[in-house]
């Protein structure tokens, strides 16, 4: 008891409630003097959402609309007709090689076709008109002794049964018949099957090969000239004329500039939401003010890297093409992927997020108060509101001094 009575009497227990007091007072004079926040408000409006992903990407002719030309062997340049981009026609002449040489190897592959078939023709025939006419020679004389020797045996055999010749006599001659009859046979088999079944094969074989020679030497030939396939747009010329090229040596390019398209690169994240057909807008930094439209022709079909991107490479058809983009020019395209009319939206420095919710500061009077909301679609600048606002409510979209909204802060609204 005595000890209580003592914190009784102890001043410092007076002095608590009115630190309180206080401090109560400072906050709340503090709160009703404080400066009014200097706000920029916004509005939830109605307008048509639309939803677009960018990407970088290069034009190039479509499959079918592109050539270029390249050098059939070595040699030079003899004359150039164009310059890059011109526009020419189909069949034009557009450039052409000295092709002396080329000719020269069409004469040689000529004379190899014409061996090639001479010697085919003798093998077939049996040889040569010289070498079929000595076996034939060979033959009636090889006959004529097969009947000489016939004769000599019938002659020696009736000798023998009048006891005018030995028997010994009439083997000899019969002896001296059959080889002039296995002579005979020989040449008859040379003259009708002189040549071997595996011979006349690689005759023909190499009749082939002198051919397939002849017709490359000829291409050689008409490629030296080089003409236009279609008509469209020289727009690569890499030779001039005296220049020394080898083969295979790029020479020009040639495309139909009216049907381009754009190799581009999106994003993985973004590939999700690319559909074909989907419109797009393409810009070129060198055109700033120009656009051209076009749709989504081919989607990705793998993820690859890019430049330290994981990317997809889809195909973006140019569908209002004037001549003014050209091949392997770098552009930006901007695809449409959704786009919403009439939506719900307030810009996007209204939101804030907390706690995996979307909220608003909403303006009521000269206060803040916080609401949260259900988000849609957004682009760039706007957000799509799904509910939690009404058309027309007022939300605060950032202090112009730097302080943080807060909810129940007195506000002073800045145009």
């Amino acid at each position: 008891m005595p000890d209580a009575a003592k914190s009784k009497q102890d001043p410092r227990w007076l002095w608590i409630p009115a630190v309180l007091i206080l401090v109560l007072v400072f906050f709340g004079v503090r709160r009703l003097t404080r400066p009014e926040l200097p706000v920029r408000v916004g509005q939830a409006v109605r307008e048509d959402l639309t939803q677009t992903t960018r990407s970088t990407g290069k034009v190039e002719p479509q499959t079918n609309a592109n050539w270029s030309s390249h050098a059939p062997a070595p040699g030079t340049v003899e004359k150039v007709y164009v310059h890059a981009g011109e526009r020419v026609e189909a069949g034009q002449l557009l450039l052409t090689l000295d092709d002396a040489e080329a000719k020269a190897r069409v004469a040689a592959a000529l004379a190899a076709v014409t061996g090639a078939e001479a010697n085919l023709a003798a093998m077939e025939n049996g040889g040569t008109q010289e070498e079929r006419l000595l076996l034939s020679q060979d033959t009636d004389k090889a006959q004529a002794n097969v009947d000489s020797a016939r004769r000599d045996v019938a002659t020696l055999q009736k000798l023998q049964a009048q006891g005018a010749a030995s028997a010994s006599e009439v083997q000899n001659a019969q002896q001296a018949l059959d080889t002039a009859t296995l002579n005979l046979q020989g040449l008859q088999k040379r003259k009708s099957d002189r040549y071997a079944t595996a011979d006349l094969a690689h005759a023909k074989a190499s009749l082939a090969d002198a051919r397939s020679s002849y017709q490359a030497a000829l291409a050689v030939v008409a490629e030296s000239n080089v003409r236009a396939p279609f008509a469209g747009t020289v727009y690569s010329l890499t030779v001039a004329p005296t220049e020394y090229v080898q083969q295979g040596q790029e020479l020009l390019q040639l495309a139909d500039l009216s049907r381009l398209q754009v190799r581009a690169y999106f994003d993985e994240p973004e590939i999700g939401s690319l559909q074909v057909g989907q419109p797009a807008t393409i810009t070129w930094d060198a055109k700033p003010h120009k656009t051209w439209s076009g749709r989504v022709l081919m989607l990705p079909a793998t993820i690859i890297n890019f430049n330290l991107r994981n990317v997809g490479e889809a195909l973006i058809s140019i569908d209002t093409p004037d001549g003014e983009l050209l091949p392997n020019v770098n552009v930006t395209v901007s695809v449409t992927v959704s786009s919403i009319p009439n939506a719900l939206a307030v810009p996007h420095e209204a939101m804030h997020r907390e706690a995996g919710k979307d909220f608003v500061f909403l303006v009521r009077g000269n206060q803040l108060y916080r609401k949260y909301v259900q988000i849609g679609a957004r682009n760039l600048t706007a957000v799509q509101i799904l509910s939690g606002l009404s058309d027309g409510d007022r939300v605060a979209l950032g202090t112009t001094n730097g302080e943080p909204l807060a909810e129940g802060v007195i506000i002073r609204e800045i145009q």
